[in-house]
């Protein structure tokens, strides 16, 4: 297994996702193609001492960055370590590619160069959150902003199986975000869905709201990218104030500051229930070959698990096993029909 990395994407590229990518080595059996500039990232290996065989590098002289509109970068950055690192899983010279680098670059490289699957109208982002009973599945994260009911069934069927596959999901709990848990609540899209979702053979528990993704009570979250999007934002903000908030109060006073030693052992449990990257970056289901959109703000841990991520989606085949149920359900459509 061969896993290529976009050595000179993200706000923290190179030095940290070398770093991830390092890190990485000691519990993943894959090997690791960092595309970036190589003379800067052999530079890295060599202050991080690295001397690893199953981590090369592959030349890029450019580099996409945030700014760039994202078709236009694709098109004329040719020699960019995102295009390349597409190309080369392309080309079959690696089996998965990921990248913190431009999200909207990212997904029309992964759509013109890699390209969707057979059945798939379009693919989606699907980021993995924390939640207090473990973790939710939420599908689309961002990569569609206006949706047909299809598309929803269709994102509800691939995050279905990404669930069983890699995370070993038994039966994966759908919930289709909306306004209110009746059934016919919601705008058009929401209401045609859930009659697609409530006959497709998933575990489709109904409509659900935004509190109930946190909360635990669904595995896989269905919803247009514009609501996913806004969701993940939301949940981000909400951690990150949490976060400052509880120091705040534990360093407001001496026998706050006295407490929060005794409790230091929780905080610390506290915060790894609350971090998300140990559960890698976002899977763009749908397309020929795994592409995984890591956070831009990626530091080591999150590019680590990420490639960790990538490793057990390449071992669990689920490309195929998704290709092979849309193929089934379009078969058994025809013979319906």
């Amino acid at each position: 297994m061969k896993i290529i990395v976009d050595a000179m994407g993200g706000d923290n590229a190179p030095e940290k996702i070398i770093e991830g990518c390092i890190s990485a080595l000691d519990v993943v059996e894959s090997e690791i193609i960092l595309v970036g500039k190589s003379q800067i990232v052999e530079e890295y290996l060599k202050k991080f001492g690295c001397k690893n065989e199953r981590i090369s590098v592959y030349n890029a002289d450019e580099v996409v960055e945030n700014e760039d509109v994202p078709t236009r970068a694709i098109k004329t950055k040719k020699n960019s370590s995102m295009v390349i690192g597409l190309n080369l899983l392309k080309e079959g010279k690696g089996d998965a590619f990921l990248s913190a680098g431009n999200t909207g670059a990212l997904m029309t490289g992964a759509l013109l160069i890699v390209g969707r699957m057979k059945g798939v109208d379009r693919p989606a982002l699907a980021p993995i959150i924390p939640t207090y009973t473990g973790k939710a599945l939420i599908v689309d994260g961002g990569s569609n902003a206006n949706c047909k009911p299809e598309n929803l069934l269709q994102f509800a069927i691939m995050g279905n199986i990404y669930m069983k596959t890699t995370f070993g999901v038994d039966n994966p709990r759908v919930g289709l975000v909306n306004i209110g848990t009746e059934e016919m609540k919601g705008n058009e899209l929401a209401k045609n869905t859930y009659g697609l979702l409530k006959e497709a053979g998933l575990n489709f528990i109904g409509n659900i709201e935004g509190r109930d993704i946190p909360l635990g009570s669904v595995d896989i979250a269905v919803c247009d990218g514009f609501v996913g999007n806004v969701i993940l934002k939301v949940i981000e903000g909400m951690g990150k104030i949490f976060g400052k908030m509880l120091k705040e109060e534990v360093s407001a006073t001496l026998l706050s500051k006295i407490g929060g030693l005794f409790l230091l052992s929780s905080f610390k449990r506290f915060k790894k229930r609350m971090d998300y990257t140990e559960y890698g970056g976002a899977l763009y289901l749908g397309l020929e070959k795994p592409v995984i959109k890591c956070h831009g703000t990626s530091k080591e841990a999150a590019i680590k698990y990420s490639i960790i991520q990538a490793e057990n989606f390449i071992k669990n085949n689920t490309v195929e096993k998704i290709r092979e149920n849309l193929s089934f359900r379009e078969e058994k459509s025809i013979e319906s029909d």
